[in-house]
């Protein structure tokens, strides 16, 4: 398994990425994008195929370029329409129990929001994107990531606390 990729422009080493690092925060874009396992490793597979298949130079914006390639296979796969079921052996026994409740409640109210506020928390939350990568993934001002994101935080908590959306 390759464990990092070296970006070269005419046979030169120019920088390392740590693709088991990288995967794993493309991975999870993915899976809160589409709610599925199963896709969501696809998408992320498929992300790093083309990247490394493109003819990407090192401009030091490899994690952008693979947010954007991952971003855009999200959005053609939400255009496909698939549904996700709980699995027949599905149990809420067991140690984890309040933790699964936890992560199910942060779900269902990322559910409930618009796609790009749950994409632009996922981004700045749980994979701690840098705002300035942010910006640029999303084609937005600094100021204006910065007013969208309290906002989004905002409705985020309120629906965390059983308030609707938008009060």
């Amino acid at each position: 398994m390759i464990n990092s990729l070296y970006i070269t422009e005419g046979g030169e080493r120019q920088q390392s990425m740590d693709i088991e690092e990288q995967y794993d925060k493309i991975f999870r874009f993915c899976y809160y994008r589409v709610h599925n396992t199963d896709i969501a490793q696809d998408l992320t597979q498929e992300t790093f195929l083309r990247f490394m298949n493109s003819d990407y130079k090192e401009r030091g914006e490899q994690m952008r370029y693979l947010y954007t390639i991952a971003r855009n296979l999200c959005i053609d796969e939400s255009r496909k329409a698939r549904t996700t079921d709980l699995p027949e052996d599905y149990s809420d026994e067991g140690s984890g129990s309040d933790d699964l409740i936890r992560k199910i409640e942060v779900n269902q109210a990322l559910d409930k929001m618009p796609e790009e506020d749950r994409e632009l928390l996922i981004l700045r939350y749980m994979n701690e994107v840098p705002l300035s990568d942010i910006c640029k993934i999303m084609g937005v001002s600094r100021f204006a990531l910065y007013r969208k994101l309290n906002s989004v935080k905002r409705d985020f908590i309120k629906l965390m606390e059983g308030g609707s959306f938008h009060e």
